[in-house]
């Protein structure tokens, strides 16, 4: 009896693939539904190795950013892509997609939109009119030609759907409810031993609330701010902790694969998501980290933004700030730190929120968009 021949499906990511947990989710996914795949992303200078249960392959270019890097990669995808054995691409955020759209109507494949953002309203664009025009036009001419696709919360999804006429699902950056937690060895600076943790990880990016919070910790005794990750203001908030005199209380580590991630995170007193209004795509936000946070029973200092705030409010599982002064920032999180039945409440809420937010319920609306492509 000859065996069933198994779909194969390639993702295409713009990122290294090193840091990108939506994504290897979703590949992970894909095998339980029995697919092959392919991950196909890029390799930096200091891009750490990857090694996972699928298939990766990451392209080398000769640039790393702007029209150019955009350009090239999107070239390459569509050169790689025309090629390459498979039924199915998986295109995720509108950089990736002029690649594939085009592959997919030269080769009649099937193709799969998955939108992280609100991508033409991210702070990147905001200001920068006609490069945001460029991508806009990208987006209204492919948008609503694509039949499959999904994004990260409601709000975003409405905005599409309204806009272009599609039907575009959600799903959400849930992690799985049972996973392995992999025993790993931190790598943390003796001088955060016996002190509180507030943490931050995610891209290192404007608008994240990271400087604010940095120059609260000037306000706050007794503990320390973590931030996990790396991004385009990397090297600014390093001389801003300089300039302050933090660097006894503000520490990094950089880049951390997702696969170590979740025990710095256990070790944390307080998670932050103070992301700032600074464009729609912010204000609709609905990021990874939060959902990691309640994973691992982290209380959460938050944003009060429409996605953000149903979910810490829905759950109780933390508090919202006022606005970003870091003197207000400061109050907050000494409030968090000095209200121990306040904290006992948040964790025990916690719990409930970790076994009702579970990526097993999201997995099923990604194989309805597969089994109705």
């Amino acid at each position: 009896m000859k065996s069933i021949k198994k779909q194969k499906i390639i993702i295409s990511v713009t990122n290294d693939l090193v840091t990108d947990k939506r994504v290897h989710e979703t590949a992970v996914s894909l095998i339980k539904f029995g697919y092959e795949v392919l991950l196909v992303g890029r390799k930096l200078k200091n891009s750490l190795p990857v090694n996972r249960d699928y298939k990766t392959k990451r392209f080398n270019l000769p640039f790393n950013k702007g029209f150019l890097f955009y350009a090239c990669y999107n070239i390459r995808l569509f050169l790689f892509l025309i090629f390459a054995k498979a039924d199915i691409f998986l295109a995720n955020d509108l950089d990736t997609l002029p690649a594939n759209f085009l592959a997919s109507k030269i080769r009649k494949k099937k193709l799969v939109y998955d939108s992280h953002e609100y991508f033409t309203e991210v702070p990147e664009l905001v200001n920068r009119p006609r490069v945001k025009r460029i991508w806009e036009k990208i987006e209204e001419f492919i948008l609503p030609k694509i039949k499959h696709s999904y994004t990260v919360c409601n709000s975003i999804a409405d905005i599409y759907n309204k806009k272009y006429g599609i039907d575009m699902k959600v799903v959400r950056n849930i992690p799985v409810c049972e996973f392995v937690k992999k025993q790993t060895v931190l790598s943390l600076p003796e001088e955060i031993k016996n002190r509180k943790i507030i943490l931050y990880q995610g891209a290192v990016n404007i608008g994240r609330g990271i400087e604010p919070t940095i120059k609260a910790m000037q306000y706050v005794e007794n503990a320390v701010f973590l931030i996990i990750g790396n991004g385009d203001i990397f090297r600014d908030i390093k001389k801003l902790v300089q300039n302050l005199n933090l660097t006894n209380k503000v520490f990094f580590t950089g880049k951390i694969p997702f696969a170590d991630l979740y025990a710095y995170t256990k070790k944390a007193d307080i998670g932050i998501s103070l992301e700032e209004n600074i464009g729609l795509n912010y204000y609709y936000a609905l990021p990874n980290k939060l959902f990691d946070y309640i994973r691992a029973n982290l209380p959460v200092l938050a944003s009060p933004l429409p996605e953000i705030k149903n979910i810490v409010e829905t759950y109780d599982i933390g508090c919202f700030i006022e606005n970003h002064k870091p003197e207000h920032i400061a109050e907050k999180i000494n409030f968090m730190l000095t209200s121990p039945e306040k904290m006992q409440t948040w964790k025990e809420n916690l719990k409930k929120a970790s076994a009702e937010l579970c990526r097993e319920n999201e997995e099923k609306i990604l194989k309805d968009i597969l089994l109705n492509l």
